[in-house]
């Protein structure tokens, strides 16, 4: 693909002719590719290094009404060691909390290399005026977000209000810069279970990348469908083809169901086959999870001692 579209000239009419130009998803390809690359096995020697990538890759999130600073520096400490027992075990990306609790979560993670990664504008439903979302994300980077998952206006979107889109993810990414001229970043939150379509998916996809997002994310975790293979398929041509397009990697992030190692390992595989290994890393490819880690760690344990460590071995997120 070799289309690119220049931001001065984003207009409504433009911008719905070029996401409507884009070629259309064939949804029972997507649908049986997926499938397939979900039923790939990897070898043992190969799974180790998996799992240690998989936990690498992990936003640790706790995004509930009842979370409290206490709760947050438990899942702070242990994104920092995941299992106090190995000191091999990797530590995971980041940890993703509410806007309220970064400062929390900053101060318990210090200089580790953990991020800390903030929800913002008015997640997860979006639906606010712009001066309360762009307030939200300043108040986040303020206390020390690294990184900011928004959320796009659904209803802005299948209404085909592109540019307003357009323009809410422009004004975020800016919010996003520090006085000193650095820039937390942005991943943008498609919400793809209410997108209906695959092609919505992949014109959601290109609007935000369009518009500065440093990655697209499935979803807020709060609507099912959540995180799918297909739809995650799509994401992940959607960023090959703008990188071909435009020379601009940018990240993808499935958020929501994905509990197991083995779902994990079919995620890794597909990155790795659709938008190829430059993704297999951190700083383009994120799982946003609250379970996940733990499974994570009991098929570790089960590699390393050769029996599974309960549930309950490991500190509940």
């Amino acid at each position: 693909m070799t289309t690119t579209f220049a931001q001065e000239t984003a207009t409504d009419a433009s911008l719905r002719r070029f996401l409507h130009g884009l070629p259309g998803v064939d949804q029972v390809g997507a649908e049986q590719r997926a499938a397939a690359l979900g039923t790939r096995s990897i070898k043992t020697e190969s799974k180790r290094a998996a799992i240690d990538l998989a936990i690498r890759m992990v936003d640790l999130t706790t995004l509930e009404g009842m979370d409290t600073p206490g709760k947050v520096r438990a899942l702070a400490s242990k994104a920092m060691r995941p299992d106090p027992a190995d000191t091999t075990c990797p530590s995971v990306a980041a940890v993703c909390v509410y806007g309220d609790m970064v400062g929390v979560a900053r101060e318990t993670l210090g200089s580790s290399g953990v991020h800390v990664a903030a929800v913002a504008t008015a997640f997860p439903s979006g639906r606010a005026a712009l001066d309360v979302k762009i307030a939200d994300t300043v108040d986040a980077v303020a206390a020390g977000a690294d990184e900011i998952d928004m959320v796009i206006d659904r209803g802005a979107f299948l209404s085909g209000r592109y540019l307003e889109v357009y323009e809410e993810i422009v004004a975020v990414r800016e919010a996003c810069v520090r006085a000193d001229g650095s820039s937390a970043h942005l991943k943008v939150i498609l919400e793809t279970g209410e997108l209906q379509t695959y092609d919505n998916v992949r014109r959601a996809g290109w609007l935000a990348m369009m518009a500065g997002g440093h990655f697209i994310k499935t979803s807020t975790g709060k609507i099912q469908p959540a995180a799918t293979l297909p739809v995650t398929l799509v994401m992940l041509e959607a960023v090959r083809d703008f990188r071909e397009a435009t020379a601009q990697q940018i990240g993808v992030k499935p958020a929501g169901g994905i509990r197991s190692s083995k779902d994990a390992i079919k995620y890794l595989v597909m990155v790795n086959e659709v938008a190829g290994a430059d993704w297999l890393d951190p700083d383009w490819f994120r799982f946003g999870a609250s379970t996940l880690l733990n499974d994570l760690l009991m098929q570790r344990t089960k590699m390393t001692t050769g029996r599974y460590s309960g549930p309950d071995y490991f500190t509940l997120d």
